[in-house]
């Protein structure tokens, strides 16, 4: 294992279900982009993305390339296909050995799933937009299992004290659920910090998924160790997260 290039995750996960998240570091990347950037649409240069991602395929020798999506911050659940072609999405999800599901972040929340025989696997790409929009419980649904047979696991995002958003976001999921009010805290004037994190707990909670773990990281806190829009802009890279059974 490559300790520069890639997160664990920490979660009781059934043999032979298999995740990583991409650190920043040990790749090709330069400048802002410096150095282990997945992202191809981040602007970076395309050929050097191609080659950090060749460190993912060299590096874990699965049967197939990683299902990649291109990304709108939607509800849509893309079933993993073998065939290397980038599908629009954000949520991916397969029953198909050594087959990886992908998703790229810079601050917004990446979430793993598996159920608890591990024979099913996910992972969903949750801004503020497809959090409010239900891109987890639309990942749930796509699995098929009940929602009390499915663990997560909340993978590196902007914190809470650098997520400044304005009223209309926290109106936006006080008027879906009243609850989520506590995931929110008073900032300057009309603004707010929101909890991605608790966001996501509480959507997965209602839901009945109710073993859920991770959620202690800051993209933005932490430039070391990850990519952040918010702090970087444009010349953010993206990091990978990715699950699979082996």
């Amino acid at each position: 294992m490559s300790e520069d290039r890639y997160l664990l995750p920490d979660w009781s996960a059934p043999e032979g279900v298999r995740a990583f998240v991409t650190l920043r570091t040990g790749g090709y990347s330069q400048g802002a982009f410096s150095s282990f950037n997945l992202g191809l649409r981040s602007g970076d240069d395309p050929d050097v993305v191609a080659k950090n991602r060749a460190l993912l395929d060299d590096h874990y020798q699965w049967r197939y390339r990683p299902q990649w999506l291109k990304q709108v911050h939607g509800t849509d659940v893309i079933t993993a296909q073998p065939d290397n072609s980038e599908r629009e999405g954000d949520a991916v999800w397969t029953d198909k050995q050594g087959l990886p599901c992908a998703v790229l972040t810079a601050d917004c929340l990446p979430v793993i799933f598996c159920n608890s025989s591990g024979t099913r696997v996910a992972v969903s790409h949750a801004g503020w937009k497809g959090l409010q929009a239900g891109v987890l419980e639309a990942t749930v649904k796509a699995m098929g299992d009940e929602p009390g047979q499915v663990m997560a696991w909340l993978g590196p995002a902007i914190s809470q004290s650098h997520f400044e958003v304005g009223p209309e976001v926290r109106d936006a999921f006080l008027n879906s659920d009243p609850q989520m009010e506590t995931a929110f805290i008073p900032g300057q004037g009309d603004r707010w910090y929101g909890d991605l994190y608790e966001l996501a707990r509480l959507r997965l909670h209602k839901l009945g998924v109710t073993e859920v773990s991770g959620g202690n990281f800051c993209t933005y806190k932490e430039n070391d160790r990850w990519f952040s829009y918010r702090r970087d802009g444009v010349q953010s890279g993206r990091l990978a997260t990715a699950v699979w059974i082996e």
